[in-house]
């Protein structure tokens, strides 16, 4: 055959090739399904989010992921932020404990609680009354948390986590509705705090008004540019001692070099569908098990919170509450104290077994629940972040009471904590070196056959339970969706078991309770502040901030 015959032909076959690879082309196109692009609604996210206190610090969190972060590195960075934005919450001087999720599903806590300083005040017990001042002070863990957490797992350099705020620090930040309610307290006080907070003229700042925090960034840049060690050992560590020893306390470098902050492995119970994971003691996340689990066993649905079995459910949660504070003798350092008695709250027999001593149509003494009345905190900050590739964090920090010990370093611009007072009326002896007990119940849950993370934490001092059971309670036993759970108004049970609750409350379900026999009482402040983000597999990224501190989340 000619060769130019030849060519044609093969021209001809490879032509009819590719007109065939074409129509089988437009064929897959035509009858293929490709999924559809996922659609978000306003306020979800297609990818990441963080769930701070304030607009603010969920963008600056918000931010760092997007430019690369990792989970962790946009949760320091958030709460990095906060203690400029909400300074009366947590900050340096206080202490921290993570949740975090790796992306093999495993989950891991690094704890960061202040602890007892060696030459503590020896009758420090003796005077509950008065918990603020130098002599409340805990050796701050904070900055020794984010050290651990982001050698474990930061992406990001260290300075740059800190870069966000060192600038608002030096431009000020303006006094937001929330800080603004607290600055009251240092009304007349002649204080390095109060005069954080004042005009030059000697008036106390209000709304809107800008606050520069001068000493605190400069503090800031040395911790960004040297790492935690700064604040531990160097330059920060000894002007601080200084402060804190020229007020009468007693904090000392040897307290600050010999911080550690701990890792473990995550506690964690079965509720419905779900895995919960949480830190151990002396964290909180024992006794929001224990109440979850009783509530669990009475196989709770949507119509128990719409029709007469109202009364009934919330009777049953507050009789749970109850219990719970009867059992916060057994939240300790475990450092110090067995685990083993905290461990048995956890279990599905324990919470059984307690079921059966609650009534339906009774409440007791404190006797019967065997509580030692204990005094109600009110600070922290929470933050709860879900990275594009499925890692998470729900972290917890804190400085205790609302301005801590209302002790400002002068030369770091550092509140202290008073996270000694966390002690009054849950023991009776304090050891050197030992972290207080917390209601602090930073939290993961995820269920294999949903495909769903959900992470879930409070702020709120021992309202952190209330807050987390409540809106726990809500999701996944009586229909609520997470907006609706969180928002919803809770009844606290506070360290006399004495009931208040928020003024949305259903007045009917109140006044059923008075008459069953709960002390009710009226409080003017509530400070149960719970954040969390939620995403199903393939779906948007569902961030709530509480409405309760004004704040609101971000993402992408």
């Amino acid at each position: 055959m000619p060769r130019r015959r030849k060519d044609r032909l093969r021209a001809g076959v490879c032509f009819a090739a590719i007109f065939i690879v074409l129509i089988l082309i437009l064929i897959i196109v035509c009858t293929v399904k490709f999924p559809e692009p996922v659609v978000c609604q306003k306020g979800m996210f297609r990818k990441a989010a963080v769930a701070a206190d304030s607009q603010i610090c969920s963008s600056i969190g918000r931010d760092v992921l997007r430019s690369g972060g990792s989970a962790v590195d946009g949760a320091i960075a958030a709460l990095i932020c906060t203690s400029v934005v909400n300074p009366q919450s947590m900050g340096l001087g206080g202490g921290v404990i993570f949740t975090i999720r790796e992306k093999n599903g495993k989950v891991k806590i690094i704890n960061a609680r202040e602890t007892t300083p060696k030459n503590f005040k020896a009758d420090l017990l003796s005077n509950c009354s008065n918990v603020t001042g130098v002599h409340w002070v805990g050796v701050p863990g904070e900055l020794r948390g984010y050290e651990r957490a982001h050698r474990l797992y930061g992406r990001l350099p260290w300075k740059r986590l800190f870069e966000p705020t060192i600038r608002l620090a030096k431009e000020g930040v303006k006094i937001s509705t929330m800080l603004s309610r607290y600055l009251s307290v240092l009304k007349d006080q002649h204080t390095a705090l109060s005069q954080l907070f004042m005009h030059p003229n000697g008036t106390l700042m209000k709304e809107g008004d800008t606050v520069r925090f001068v000493k605190l960034a400069e503090t800031l840049q040395k911790i960004a540019d040297g790492g935690a060690t700064a604040f531990y050992s160097g330059d920060v560590a000894q002007a601080l001692v200084r402060d804190v020893q020229a007020e009468g306390g007693s904090l000392t470098l040897e307290d600050l070099s010999s911080f550690e902050a701990t890792e473990s492995e995550a506690w964690f119970v079965s509720l419905d569908k779900y895995e919960m994971f949480f830190p151990p003691p002396p964290a909180g996340g024992a006794l929001l098990s224990f109440i979850l689990n009783i509530m669990e066993g009475y196989e709770l649905h949507s119509n128990d919170i719409h029709n007469d079995k109202r009364v009934l459910t919330y009777h049953r949660y507050v009789e749970a509450c109850k219990f719970a504070n009867g059992l916060k003798q057994f939240i300790k350092d475990p450092k110090f104290y067995s685990k083993k008695e905290a461990h048995i709250l956890t279990e599905v027999r324990f919470a059984d077994r307690v079921r059966a001593m609650i009534s339906s149509s009774i409440t007791h003494d404190a006797l019967y629940y065997n509580i030692t009345p204990h005094p109600d905190t009110q600070g922290t900050t929470h933050i709860s972040v879900l990275a594009e590739d499925g890692t998470a964090v729900s972290v917890t920090s804190t400085i205790n009471h609302i301005f801590g010990s209302r002790v400002l370093s002068p030369n770091t611009g550092i509140l202290l904590n008073n996270e000694l007072a966390d002690f009054c009326g849950r023991t009776k002896q304090i050891h050197p070196g030992e972290q207080p007990p917390s209601s602090m119940a930073p939290v993961i849950l995820y269920s294999r056959s949903e495909k769903h993370t959900l992470v879930i934490g409070a702020s709120g001092g021992s309202m952190i339970t209330t807050g987390m059971a409540m809106a726990l309670m809500n999701y996944l036993w009586l229909g609520k969706t997470l907006r609706e759970s969180i928002k919803s108004p809770v009844v606290y049970v506070d360290g006399k078991n004495e009931l208040s609750f928020e003024p949305a409350f259903d007045k009917n379900v109140k006044k059923a309770l008075e008459q069953v026999g709960h002390t009710v009482i009226t409080r003017s402040l509530f400070y149960n502040t719970v954040n969390a983000v939620s995403k199903h597999e393939d779906k948007c990224v569902n961030a709530i901030s509480d409405n309760r501190k004004m704040g609101e989340p971000a993402g992408y």
